[in-house]
């Protein structure tokens, strides 16, 4: 029902504000898609997140969001490759289409932040020199697609908190888009059905620690 009324919600958008970009169409398709999957702990969420970076990047940079282009073609989507590594490498019992949950130390916690703070840093340097569109909301979605990746790779039921703070981060880039241009409206609700995908993600990853500690 989420994946049907987010599919939904996105053509409908598309036909409404878009009705010529189907590039973007595409990449909301695929990219909701994966989201459903990686709610289950699916590794192939996954490798649709490869195709959705790769057409999120193109997407971006006819908007000058080159911030937006660099991170997720220079970051979610390798990141999303070792993810997926990961993910086939740890099944839970046996089961490839579940992935154990696993669950990060003290330490670990303040590594990744110390290590999102820095590469944080060093992209808004990098986006100034691109002179890229909204530069400060774009540097936001460098740190939470960090944080969001990198859980991911660890397997954190975390790491759709860290998407759903992108998601936000980008529905406020988006809507800037749209003063300029209208029809960006489409991806706008694009991640809208994104962030109440993401919101699922972190309930039923936790309800697949609880099931699986209990096994």
């Amino acid at each position: 029902m989420l994946w049907f009324g987010s599919v939904f919600a996105i053509v409908i958008s598309f036909c409404i504000f878009d009705r010529n970009n189907y590039l973007t169409l595409l990449a909301s398709l695929i990219g909701v898609t994966s989201l459903i999957f990686n709610a289950k702990g699916n590794p192939l969420g996954q490798f649709l997140m490869i195709i959705f970076s790769l057409l999120y990047g193109i997407i971006s940079f006819t908007y000058s969001y080159y911030g937006e282009m660099i991170t997720y073609l220079g970051m979610t989507m390798p990141m999303a490759v070792f993810a997926l590594i990961s993910w086939m490498k740890n099944p839970y019992k046996g089961n490839k289409a579940e992935v154990k949950v696993n669950h990060l130390s003290p330490k670990e916690w303040w590594i990744m932040w110390i290590l999102a703070t820095l590469i944080t840093i060093g992209f808004y340097f990098i986006l100034e020199y691109f002179h890229t569109a909204n530069i400060i909301p774009s540097t936001f979605s460098v740190i939470t697609s960090f944080v969001a990746v990198y859980l991911t790779f660890r397997r954190s039921p975390y790491y759709a908190i860290g998407y759903a703070a992108n998601d936000i981060v980008l529905i406020v880039l988006w809507l800037l888009a749209t003063i300029e241009d209208v029809s960006y409206m489409s991806v706008v609700v694009c991640f809208i059905a994104f962030l109440v995908n993401d919101v699922y993600g972190f309930i039923n990853w936790n309800r697949m620690a609880k099931r699986q500690a209990e096994d």
